[in-house]
């Protein structure tokens, strides 16, 4: 115990003492601490946004729904790779050409200023009543496990789930509010590399513990017994049924990667176009890799323990401390904790972000300076932070398994900002009014149908359901609430920073398409889930994605050499 605890802080605290030496000088100026600077490249930006997604909520939630069912929960990660090149090829363009700081400014571009202050306010709750509170409980829950807290103190496993929210709230917030948006990105990327290595040596374990010292023969066993649970398309009676795939998975999966700011405001510190497309399809080829790190090991939980834990959420935890090296687990616990502080950090350094561009300086003091902007972030930051480790220990009650309950809760403000940036970028005359109608009319049917009728569809349709609603209802207030102006995407670069587009971002794209469709075939009834070869299948997908490439590329090309051609024709008819 004494070698595990040693190795866990001599690695946070070396990641720290990096994180500290490359931010030191990086926070003088507001652009600095909430931006980076407009400094971040493509790999810090990749690994910035894995990283802040990753959180223990997903390696302990989608682990347990993998142990009890099956692959099924995995839509809610391998299909973010769709809002992931929509983000890099379509909106990241428009969002640094307007020079936005927050999502919520477009908001105000675009509607009005109560608008956008209404969307933050629902940003803020998220972050702070939802998704900071699930990162802190996730990981008191993984430590608490792991280190058999409650048996090492003799305390109860509530109390210590009390303690440990507290020490990881206290250390992230130390990270996220005296450091600004790099010292969240530079330890991400530090993380983030950790995170990998920690990652992949859990189901490199477990499947050798499975098969008896034999990794071989570990996966022929998963492959081989019950591979009914590597169907990634699940039935009505599962965690995720196949239908909600394409309702609200795809919607609110777009809301997190494509609106959510705790994630763009990486992609907005970028220190041009490409490297932000660069960092964006990144993280989506990390995202792709996630089953084997999110599932897989709560499969093996299963052919290990069987049906014997009494809660779902225990599955991965255990798994890791039955399964890996003592001297590892050290290491593994400094990894898993970067990913609990990369979230909470995140997500508090935005909710500042948020409570200082969209409150108190338009608000409360317009000219403030960049020294005073940044101690109301801190100050904000804190008591966001004392609310949200208040709230985390709560999340105990939950009946259904953390990661599905987190969900359930943030369909609340998820599903009408997506629906507000989709209307706001396909009509240019809807006014803020009809947008701040439709919200009220969002959360007020949606807590009815969910907890108050309690009506008998999973809640995942009932968010996809309800976004089409919000637009037909957005649309047709608009057609008698319209602006007095059409609105127009700025013309210049508010920015200023390059705006050329990386030359790969549309072949990446297509790979990573491919690569989606691959998952889910392999991941099926015609692959490993009917217990059939895949040999077929890799043929005809390797094909497809040469192939694809090659027609892309040559596209490319050619579109390039008609240009030079008719540059030299000027350039010929100007000599004449």
């Amino acid at each position: 115990m004494l070698m595990t605890i040693l190795s866990f802080v001599f690695v946070t605290a070396l990641i720290g003492f990096i994180s500290y030496l490359k931010t030191k000088d990086e926070e003088h100026s507001a652009q600095g601490y909430f931006l980076a600077g407009r400094g971040l490249s493509g790999v810090v930006i990749g690994f910035s946004m894995v990283l802040t997604s990753l959180s223990t909520e997903q390696l302990i939630g989608t682990n347990a729904s993998a142990y009890v069912s099956n692959f099924s929960i995995m839509a809610w990660t391998v299909q973010s790779v769709i809002p992931l090149c929509v983000l890099a090829l379509y909106l990241l363009p428009r969002y640094l050409k307007g020079g936005f700081t927050t999502i919520p400014e477009f908001f105000e571009a675009r509607y009005d200023r109560q608008t956008r202050q209404m969307m933050s306010f629902l940003f803020m709750v998220g972050y702070t009543f939802i998704l900071i509170p699930g990162a802190l409980y996730s990981g008191a829950i993984a430590f608490s496990q792991m280190f058999d807290i409650p048996g090492l103190f003799n305390i109860s496993f509530n109390m210590s789930i009390w303690v440990i929210v507290w020490l990881i709230g206290i250390i992230g917030g130390i990270y996220a509010i005296f450091g600004g948006l790099k010292a969240v990105a530079v330890s991400d990327t530090l993380n983030g590399l950790a995170l990998i290595i920690g990652g992949a040596m859990i189901p490199f374990f477990a499947l050798k513990y499975l098969g008896d010292g034999s990794i071989l023969d570990g996966v022929t066993k998963i492959t081989t017994t019950h591979y009914d649970k590597l169907n990634a398309w699940g039935a009505a009676t599962d965690p995720v049924p196949w239908t909600t795939i394409f309702t609200g998975i795809m919607i609110v999966n777009f809301f997190y990667w494509a609106t959510n700011q705790a994630i763009i405001q990486r992609a907005l510190g970028a220190k041009s176009l490409a490297e932000g497309q660069k960092g964006i399809l990144i993280a989506g080829v990390f995202l792709l890799t996630l089953p084997f790190m999110l599932n897989l090991p709560g499969l093996v939980s299963f052919h290990i323990f069987g049906n014997s834990l009494n809660n779902i959420d225990l599955a991965y935890p255990t798994l890791v401390r039955e399964v890996l090296p003592k001297p590892l687990l050290g290491f593994f616990t400094a990894c898993l904790f970067g990913a609990i502080l990369s979230t909470f950090n995140s997500f508090l350094n935005s909710a500042a972000t948020l409570f200082c561009y969209d409150f108190y300086k338009p608000i409360f003091k317009k000219n403030i300076s960049d020294d005073d902007l940044i101690r109301v972030a801190k100050i904000s930051g804190t008591v966001i932070a004392i609310i949200s480790m208040i709230i985390a220990p709560m999340l105990q009650s939950g009946s259904d398994g953390l990661f599905l309950l987190l969900k359930r809760f943030a369909g609340f403000f998820n599903i009408p900002i997506i629906a507000l940036v989709a209307v706001g970028f396909l009509n240019k005359t809807i006014n803020g009014l009809a947008a701040r109608i439709t919200v009220i009319a969002h959360v007020t049917l949606y807590f009815s149908l969910v907890w108050i009728f309690k009506i008998n569809l999973n809640f995942v349709h009932v968010m996809g359901g309800l976004f089409v609603f919000d637009i037909i209802l957005m649309v047709i207030l608009g057609s008698f609430m319209k602006r007095k102006i059409p609105y127009e995407l700025p013309k210049e670069n508010k920015s200023h920073v390059d705006l050329s587009n990386w030359k790969y971002a549309i072949p990446v794209s297509y790979i990573l398409m491919l690569g989606l469709a691959y998952v889910y075939t392999i991941l099926s009834k015609v692959g490993l889930a009917g217990g059939n070869s895949l040999t077929v299948i890799n043929v005809v997908y390797f094909t497809l994605a040469a192939g694809g490439v090659f027609i892309i590329m040559k596209s490319r090309s050619s579109v390039k050499n008609n240009v030079n051609e008719n540059d030299q024709v000027s350039l010929e008819k100007n000599n004449i």
